[in-house]
């Protein structure tokens, strides 16, 4: 079949911000951003995010603080790191995780915390990227406290986009860590499987795994669905990336040939896999299953190969 095309951008693709590399380690012009009242702050709790309009019916959007509004927050010391600019005004992610009550310093008006898995963005927005990008920064910020080479104490450089050993100096940089996902398909069908971590019981999605070293991308395809359901693919195409804070990866979607029926499933990482018509994924409700989220990758993977057949 033809090369399949992303119809659309993902979600929390399209950065709005302009990351502005250079300003990282201008300390004298962080100051200055960190106290201007102008500036935006994007608050992260216990890994969730601040949103408005979240409720059924309503169209959710990010919330984010003036540097009036986010001063109690620098106060209290939680980490914070420079995300970039938008348009003329810089923005950062700021933790407020050691406060136990957020309405005492981010009235209810302003939205609640929520995890953004939970919401229901529907099209793209360049703003759930922002948010996004501070989630994945601020997690890494706080699970890197300590030196992976000698155990040391760890200290901020390059306005959060660096951690330092304070005691052999090793730096140490954002991690991403680079997962494929492919929906295998072989003519007018295609297989997904109902994973052991899913939370719906119904739900049935793409293949995925973890890159691993000295592998490129179509092996990296190719072994996981090997592993996983016992198929052996040929061709494997590319379709789209997307960033997936949860906490700290980078999707990468591809199509992969099947070339053979028989699935074996891999009891350790799936409950069920089966080979599902176009037809049963465009009626899923009629046949009795779900497909996964419309903000993941997955469905998008889903959707653009139903529409090319």
């Amino acid at each position: 079949m033809p090369l399949i095309q992303a119809s659309r951008l993902n979600v929390y693709s399209a950065s709005p911000l302009d990351r502005i590399h250079t300003r990282r380690d201008d300390h004298a012009w962080i100051a200055e951003a960190l106290d201007h009242p102008e500036t935006l702050f994007v608050p992260v709790w216990r890994s969730r995010n601040l949103v408005r309009g979240n409720e059924p019916g309503g169209v959710p959007e990010a919330v984010y603080l003036d540097g009036d509004t986010a001063a109690a927050m620098r106060a209290a010391g939680g980490n914070w790191a420079f995300l970039g600019m938008l348009e003329d005004k810089p923005v950062f992610g700021i933790d407020i995780s050691t406060h136990e009550d957020t309405t005492a310093i981010v009235p209810a008006e302003h939205g609640n915390f929520v995890d953004l898995r939970s919401v229901g963005w529907g099209e793209p927005k360049p703003e759930a990227s922002v948010l996004a990008h501070a989630r994945g920064l601020l997690h890494w910020r706080t699970r890197h406290q300590f030196c992976g080479v000698c155990g040391g104490a760890c200290e901020s450089k390059s306005s959060g986009h660096v951690m330092q050993c304070t005691q052999c100096n090793t730096q140490h940089f954002p991690r991403t860590d680079p997962a494929v996902i492919m929906l295998v398909h072989n003519g007018d069908r295609a297989v997904l499987g109902h994973s052991t971590r899913f939370p719906r019981g119904n739900m049935y999605s793409t293949l995925a795994g973890f890159l691993e070293p000295g592998e490129t991308l179509e092996e990296a395809v190719r072994r996981e669905v090997l592993e996983e359901v016992g198929v052996v693919c040929g061709d494997v195409h590319y379709h789209s990336s997307q960033p997936w804070p949860f906490p700290g990866n980078i999707m990468l979607g591809f199509y992969a040939e099947g070339l053979t029926e028989e699935i074996t499933a891999d009891p350790e990482e799936l409950v069920d896999a089966r080979w599902f018509t176009r037809d049963q994924m465009r009626n899923c409700d009629q046949h009795g299953f779900a497909l996964p989220r419309v903000d993941s990758i997955a469905r998008r993977l889903i959707e653009d190969w139903l529409a090319a057949g």
